[in-house]
């Protein structure tokens, strides 16, 4: 099982304080990746889990959204750790109104967080990655990547526009040794859920199209992205791998 050992690679996670940035950043962390925390907010607990796995990881805190910041962080990043293998672009907000109603500023900070910052940082990222002549870079999709959605018009965007990136940039970056791929979580048990799940008539719907017969969690997303950024997916260009219990086989 070597060829999923990620042992002297160095990964960055964004969005890494909670939720599927933590389930992740834990999970290259047990497969022996050193990982850099990126989160608007300190990712304390999760540096601590990874700590216990005898791991190196550092945390930075930065406002993604704003783009003049990007460079700096992954520089920061780059001081921290000499090279960077992984990127694992999962940091994202979702706003939950009608569309009728959905407001301009909601729309853009949705659009800002969840595809302009993954693709600046994948840029800044892949210039690095271009020059050593390697590296992975994981988008977080969504079921949202394909389907519509209901009082999500902004994230439904910005989820459809993730998956495009990702092929897009495998495109160009495939022959020079870099493999960019997506992952599309479906119903996980997030913060970005609990509202949803708070409704007992959607949650059960929801659940009831579910083949799997349950939510996916954190860790549920975890095991898929060390394959991803492993040397297993080495011919593996531009696919936005389903994680979803079945969802979309439905």
């Amino acid at each position: 099982m070597s060829v999923f050992d990620l042992s002297g690679k160095t990964a960055i996670v964004t969005g890494a304080a909670r939720g599927l940035g933590q389930g992740i950043a834990v999970a290259l962390a047990e497969a022996g990746a050193d990982v850099v925390c990126v989160s608007y907010n300190s990712s304390e607990n999760t540096m601590s889990s990874i700590r216990s796995l005898g791991r190196s990881t550092s945390g930075i805190e930065v406002d993604l959204s704003d783009r003049d910041k990007l460079q700096g962080a992954f520089d920061q990043a780059l001081e921290l750790t000499g090279h960077v293998d992984i990127l694992v672009n999962n940091a994202g907000v979702i706003r939950r109104t009608p569309a009728k109603d959905h407001s301009m500023q909601d729309f853009l900070d949705v659009i800002d967080l969840n595809l302009n910052s993954a693709f600046f940082l994948s840029q800044i990222a892949g210039r690095h990655m271009i020059e050593r002549g390697s590296g992975k870079i994981i988008n977080i999709c969504s079921m949202l990547s394909y389907q519509g959605g209901i009082n999500v018009p902004g994230y439904t965007a910005s989820k459809h526009g993730i998956a495009g990136i990702t092929k897009a940039l495998a495109n160009e970056w495939a022959s020079s040794g870099i493999q960019v791929n997506g992952i599309a979580p479906g119903y996980i048990e997030t913060d970005n859920t609990e509202q949803i799940r708070n409704d007992p008539d959607r949650l059960r719907s929801i659940t009831d199209r579910i083949p799997a017969g349950r939510w996916g969690t954190p860790k549920d997303i975890g095991a898929p992205a060390v394959f991803l950024a492993s040397a297993a997916a080495d011919y593996v260009n531009g696919h936005v791998l389903c994680v979803d219990g079945g969802w979309m086989a439905r």
